[in-house]
Order: structure tokens, then C-alpha cells, then sequence
């Protein structure tokens, strides 16, 4: 499966582990693990905001990427005579309402199996020849290659196109008594107070980017939303119809996976550093534009990309491990340690399974417990 695009390789904004994030968010919307995107061995960054301004020039969405590929995948995938199916599950995927991504991810996982795999046995011209054995030695290669979680994607993925066929078709579905492989769940390290405090004296100053910086570490903090919803907010002060905002209200619109529309609340402080960057985006020589983060210099709208890279950058030099993902980690354990609702929690961070109440926040839940007891079973 092809990576989205390559970033800016230059040492102080190049991050070794953006690669690997990218495979799983590539599959699906399924939540990245998030240590694929964690950079233990960060160094502080050299200099100071002015450094980072003109280090961001290459992270605008005016900018094109590099193209890169998983080690040992083909340069082409090439499915030969298997491609067709592929094609007609794309459409059944588009006309079922799945986003692009989530077809692309698809997609591109059955296609890998067909050329990485399919494409080197002998007889293995048609999908009708495939059976379990096959499926099981691909992951077999994955796991050899790659993370039980990246495998785990892959299978999944393969998982519904057989599905697919087999209902389609009324054939046997080789996956069917198949279990996917093992994932171990690691536990993500919350922020301590320290460290919020530390980012956020990184994003103390006047100038532009420090606006604009501290205020997205404050809607990651005050919301826990994803990369993608933050770098997808629009702003329109002409039409507050039209614009995702109302800082008044405290309120943020929010498109989440599959273009699922949501509103989430933010505090007094949030509010407060939106509003702080908005008058410094108003002389901004593209403020125009709809997307609500823009580039330094007046540069364009800052992507996905680009907006991890702040992140991260603004983490080294504070001297802490900061990277998106992390906040929503530390937004879900904040909430619960709080007291608050598991559904309400749900519902402001886009869930639809309860299943995802057990990952987040993992890393404290030993000592929500331990509060939860003296409060509970106090001798008084």
C-alpha cells in the first residue's frame, strides 16, 4: 500500500515515524496506533519561532509531495487479471457511501495481496482459486515485515472484500473462519500539567505562528478532536452560517470519519487563543481562504501534514514528546478522571463503538481506579 506522501526530509523537521502513522491511517479511518507516530528520541529544536517559520515554508498544501512506497512493495501494483473484481468492489464501496479514503485503503490492500502475493503462485489467475491457506501466508509475509497491527489492517481489509464476494457472487468465503492477528495494545502516557505548561510557554509571543501555534495545542487539549477534523475546520467571518466556529457559543463544527458531522465544546482558555489568532490571521495576505490554519509569510492553508509538524516541532522545544494523537489520548482520560459520561465521551470524540473507551486513556486508567476507590470507600 502506497504511503499519502512524502514530507520535508530536512533534520529538524523530519519526522521518522510519520511513514509508518501513514500506513494505518491509509486502511479504513481506523485510529493509528499511537506510538507509530511518537518520537521518543526527539531533539530540542534549534532556534527559536523564527526558525520554525521559515522551516514551514514546504508544509503548505501549495507545496507538492514526494511520493514513497512500503519497503518491498512493488513500484506498481499490478493485480494482472484480478483487477477487475477489485474495480467493481470499489464501486460497490462508493455506492455504500464509504469515504474516498476508506476505498483507496480498501482497495489498495486487496490489490497488494493480488500483486505482492497472488501474482507469484502458480494458478492463482482468479479470485475462485483463492483459498485460506493463501491468505494466511500473506499475513504470514506482513507479520515478517511489518507491526501485527499494519497486518491486522491488512487482514481486515481483505476480510470485506471476500465478504463482499461471497455475497455477490454466492461463493464460499475463504476468510471466513479466519481470525485476524494479534494486536498489542500499547499504552499511550497522558500529559503531565508540567508538560502542557511547557508547550504552551513554546507558543508564547506575538507574532503570527505563535498565535496560530498556540492555538491549535489549545483546540487539541480543550477537544481531543483528530489531526484530520482540526486541519478540516473552515472559517468564514463574513458568514457565520458557513464557518465552523462561534467562539461566543464556545462551539466548534467538526466533520469526523465518513464526513460525520459533529459539535464539540472548548473552554474559556481555547476560546480565548482562537480569538487571539483569528485578529492576527485577519492581516493575514490569504485570509480569504475558508480553511481556518494558514502558513507563515502568507503562505497558503496549512495541511494535515503540516499541522503535526507545528505540533511536533513546538514539542522539541519544550523538550516533550507531542504529536496529535496524544492529545486526544490525554483528552479521553482528563474527561473520565473527571467523572464525566463514557457516552458523553462518545459523542464528543466520534465514536461509535464503546470498544474504544478501553484504548484511550489506558495509560492512567490504573490510577482513575485508585481515586475512584478513596472517594468511593472512604473509612469516614
Amino acid at each position: 500500500m502506497v504511503a499519502p506522501g512524502a514530507i520535508d526530509q530536512r533534520p529538524l523537521d523530519s519526522l521518522p515515524c510519520l511513514h509508518a502513522r501513514r500506513k494505518a491511517q491509509a486502511i479504513m479511518g481506523i485510529e493509528p496506533d499511537p506510538y507509530w507516530a511518537a518520537q521518543p528520541q526527539e531533539r530540542r529544536a534549534a532556534g527559536g519561532a523564527a526558525a520554525a517559520e521559515a522551516a514551514e515554508h514546504s508544509k503548505t498544501m501549495t507545496v507538492p509531495r514526494r511520493r514513497s512506497r512500503l519497503p518491498g512493495q512493488p513500484r506498481q501494483l499490478d493485480a494482472g487479471p484480478l483487477e477487475p473484481l477489485i474495480g467493481s468492489f470499489a464501486l460497490h464501496l462508493a455506492a455504500e457511501g464509504k469515504a474516498a479514503r476508506t476505498v483507496q485503503g480498501y482497495t489498495s490492500a486487496v490489490r497488494w495481496f493480488a500483486a505482492g502475493y497472488l501474482a507469484g503462485q502458480p494458478g492463482k489467475t482468479s479470485w475462485e482459486q483463492v483459498d485460506a491457506q493463501d491468505v494466511q501466508r500473506w499475513m504470514s509475509q506482513l507479520l515478517g515485515r511489518y507491526s501485527g497491527a499494519y497486518a491486522s489492517i491488512q487482514f481486515r481489509a481483505l476480510r470485506q472484500f471476500f465478504k463482499w464476494r461471497a455475497a455477490e457472487d454466492d461463493l464460499p468465503d475463504p476468510m471466513a473462519r479466519l481470525r485476524a492477528p494479534k494486536v498489542p495494545v500499547t499504552a499511550v502516557p497522558v500529559f503531565t500539567s508540567v508538560e502542557l505548561s511547557e508547550l504552551e510557554k513554546a507558543c508564547q509571543g506575538r507574532s503570527f505562528a505563535a498565535r496560530r501555534d498556540a492555538a491549535i495545542i489549545a483546540v487539541f487539549t480543550a477537544t481531543g478532536i483528530r489531526l484530520a477534523e482540526l486541519a478540516d475546520i473552515r472559517y468564514h467571518p463574513g458568514d457565520p452560517a458557513r464557518s465552523d466556529l462561534d467562539l461566543h457559543a464556545r462551539e466548534i463544527r467538526i466533520r469526523g470519519k465518513g464526513g460525520t458531522a459533529r459539535t464539540v465544546k472548548i473552554g474559556h482558555q481555547a476560546a480565548r487563543s482562537l480569538d487571539r489568532y483569528i485578529r492576527a490571521r485577519a492581516r493575514h495576505a490569504q485570509a480569504w481562504r475558508p480553511q481556518l490554519w494558514l502558513g507563515v509569510n502568507n503562505r497558503g492553508p496549512l495541511t494535515a501534514a503540516g499541522i503535526y509538524q507545528v505540533v511536533a516541532r513546538r514539542g522539541r522545544q519544550a523538550g516533550v514528546n507531542a504529536y496529535p494523537h496524544r492529545f486526544r489520548h490525554h483528552f479521553s482520560h482528563t474527561w473520565l478522571d473527571r467523572g464525566g459520561a463514557e457516552q458523553d465521551l462518545m459523542e464528543l470524540n466520534g465514536w461509535t463503538s464503546p470498544q474504544m473507551l478501553t484504548r484511550y486513556g489506558a495509560s492512567a486508567r490504573g490510577a482513575r481506579a485508585r481515586r475512584s476507590y478513596d472517594r468511593i470507600m472512604d473509612d469516614t
